[in-house]
C-alpha cells in the first residue's frame, strides 16, 4: 500500500515577503520553536521554517491580491500541538508578541477535547493551534 506518512511541506505565497517574515520569525521561531533557512529557486527568494516534521516555506506572490478564506483553495491551516495547556501557553505568547490570537478555548461543537486558539499571517490566511485530541490519537494507534 502506498500510503500518505505526512505532510512534507506547504507552500505560502505571500504578498509582501519582508512582512512575512518578520510574522513568521515571531510565530515559528520564538513561539513554536521552527528553524529556518532561505534559498533562491527560479531566482526568486523563498524562506522555510522547518521542524522535524514538515517544512513551511514562504515565496513571493506572482501577483498582488488580498487572501480570501471563501474562495476556492485554502481555507485555512490547523497546526498540532500535544496538550490543551500547550495551546493555551501558544495563544499567551502569541498576544505577547502582539499578535491578535484569539483566546484559547474548547470547542464541543468540533468535539469534547477540542481546544484551539486562531490568528490571521499578514495575508489574512487563517492559522490555528489546536491540541492532540483523544480521537486523533485512537485513530493513529489504531489505525
Amino acid at each position: 500500500m502506498n500510503e500518505i506518512i505526512g505532510i512534507d511541506h506547504i507552500y505560502i505565497a505571500v504578498n509582501d515577503l519582508d512582512r512575512s517574515e518578520a510574522f513568521y520569525d515571531t510565530v515559528f521561531l520564538e513561539i513554536l520553536g521552527f528553524r529556518k533557512n532561505i534559498f533562491a529557486l527560479a531566482g526568486d527568494h523563498h524562506i522555510q521554517y522547518y521542524n522535524r516534521h514538515f517544512g513551511y516555506v514562504l515565496r513571493p506572490a506572482g501577483i498582488q491580491a488580498k487572501h480570501n478564506p471563501y474562495s476556492p483553495g485554502l481555507h485555512h491551516l490547523c497546526f498540532r500541538v500535544h496538550s490543551i495547556d500547550d495551546v493555551k501557553n501558544i495563544a499567551v505568547k502569541l498576544k505577547s508578541f502582539g499578535i491578535e490570537a484569539t483566546e484559547a478555548k474548547r470547542y464541543d461543537e468540533y468535539a469534547p477535547d477540542y481546544w484551539a486558539t486562531y490568528f490571521n499571517d499578514p495575508d489574512v490566511i487563517s492559522l490555528e493551534i489546536t491540541n492532540y485530541r483523544q480521537e486523533r490519537q485512537e485513530r493513529h494507534d489504531t489505525w
